[in-house]
């Protein structure tokens, strides 16, 4: 959800986002020994069965993220009633995932991604299991829950770069763009499939939605298994080279396409959160006197808009030049938090937001897209890792921000407060670089 000058450790410069495009990939990202020549013409994206492959196991991956994570609020509620350790476990989880994507990130540039993968995904195989035998032994108390949700959350946080470093590797770069976009529905469709399946799986037994993940992360594994090309260039591993860690941060923000495109995901992750947004949608809605029903039908409305957006979006980057997408995703933010504010009803509001959620895939595909494309595999996994904690650890904020506006002003006050935050994000998207963007693979290294 979702800026990088570079030195010689990273193997580019500024200079790489004004250059002629390359005519071929670099000697370090060529086709390995026995892959075919990448002058011959290139498979149409769901024919490449590597790429195929890694996304349907990190398909599987996050509908068992999701169908785990609609739970535990569920068996906080059902055991101790508490909405306070919902939220504090909710919270905990969120944070723990975005500062592990830090050191996360390291791994995928230093280890085997693939190994990577498949060992994040077998440790929440063997805590999931526990957790399911502790729930039907009647076993289970808070420290336990905490302990688990936290522990997954570890996972998922080391995990998730590597999964994302890894396209670049697998795709060439003129479809990077579409293997972005591909990944954004899979994204998305976990997020709706997955809170059904677990809510569902909880009403027949408390730890079947965990006994669920725990099947979905070892298919997810066995996937991994088919993946026959590298999912990284072995001679660009970083272990020995200089900038460690901190790398990431450094090349995001020296680059002069990303740094002015993560400043405006930050505030319009604080301002537009998911849970930050729902909140403020369900207090209003409440404060309307609408009904639970006619609640849940606004929330379903709003959480539908991502989902679409993440199907459209291929279509969108072949019919809408990259600087029209970034200046109308920027400025839609601010018009939409006034629409809110003004606009009467309770189902309207969803609409309205749907607007916002719809950009969320297609933005983050064309941001993913540009940094796959210029930043050198052997910094990939940090950039993602710093990516991944900056667009995270503003969500926190975003919903603390509108729950204390509300709590002292009122609605109104939060929408108007969501305008002033994106509006102002969204001032670097002014900057004729963004306003002369070439496309992803104009600029790809």
């Amino acid at each position: 959800m979702s800026t990088e000058p570079l030195d010689r450790s990273t193997g580019t410069s500024d200079r790489v986002l004004d250059a002629d495009p390359p005519a071929a990939l670099p000697e370090s990202d060529a086709a390995p020994t026995g892959e075919p020549d990448p002058k011959a013409p290139e498979r149409p994206l769901i024919k490449n069965r590597d790429f195929q492959a890694l996304w349907t196991s990190e398909a599987f991956a996050a509908v068992a993220k999701e169908t785990a994570e609609i739970a535990y609020p569920l068996l906080i509620l059902a055991t101790t009633g508490s909405t306070l350790y919902a939220g504090i476990v909710g919270s905990a989880q969120l944070i723990t995932a975005s500062v592990m994507s830090i050191p996360g990130g390291t791994l995928a540039d230093r280890l085997d991604r693939r190994l990577l993968l498949i060992g994040c995904n077998m440790i929440r195989v063997v805590l999931l299991a526990l957790f399911s035998v502790l729930i039907f032994t009647d076993n289970t108390n808070m420290p336990v829950i905490f302990a688990i949700a936290v522990s997954s959350a570890v996972c998922f946080g080391l995990s998730q770069p590597a999964g994302m470093a890894a396209i670049k590797a697998l795709v060439p770069p003129s479809q990077l763009t579409q293997a972005t976009a591909q990944n954004q529905i899979r994204y998305f469709g976990a997020t709706v499939a997955g809170p059904p399946i677990g809510g569902a799986l909880f009403g027949v037994a408390r730890a079947f939605p965990y006994l669920a993940a725990v099947v979905s992360f070892l298919i997810s594994t066995v996937l991994l298994l088919f993946v026959r090309k590298p999912m990284q260039n072995e001679s660009a591993r970083a272990a020995k080279e200089k900038g460690g860690t901190a790398e990431g941060f450094r090349f995001l923000f020296k680059q002069p396409i990303l740094r002015p495109l993560i400043i405006w995901i930050m505030g319009s992750n604080m301002a537009f959160t998911h849970s930050g947004v729902f909140l403020a949608l369900i207090a209003t809605a409440q404060g309307r006197g609408a009904s639970e029903s006619f609640i849940g039908a606004t929330l379903a409305v709003a959480g539908l808009g991502g989902l679409f957006g993440s199907l459209i979006a291929g279509w969108v980057f072949k019919k809408v030049k990259p600087s029209v997408i970034v200046l109308y995703g920027a400025w839609i933010g601010p018009v939409v938090a006034i629409l809110l504010a003004v606009t009467p009803g309770v189902i309207p509001l969803g609409i309205i937001v749907t607007l916002v959620f719809i950009r969320g895939p297609i933005i983050s595909t064309l941001f993913l897209s540009y940094l796959a494309a210029v930043a050198p595999d052997k910094v990939q996994g940090r950039v993602l890792g710093a990516v991944f904690f900056m667009s995270m650890s503003a969500a926190p904020l975003g919903v603390f921000v509108v729950g204390a506006v509300f709590e002292l002003a009122g609605s109104t006050w939060v929408f108007i407060t969501m305008c002033v935050i994106s509006a102002v994000a969204a001032l670097p998207t002014l900057s004729k670089r963004i306003r002369n963007l070439p496309a992803p693979e104009a600029v790809a290294v």
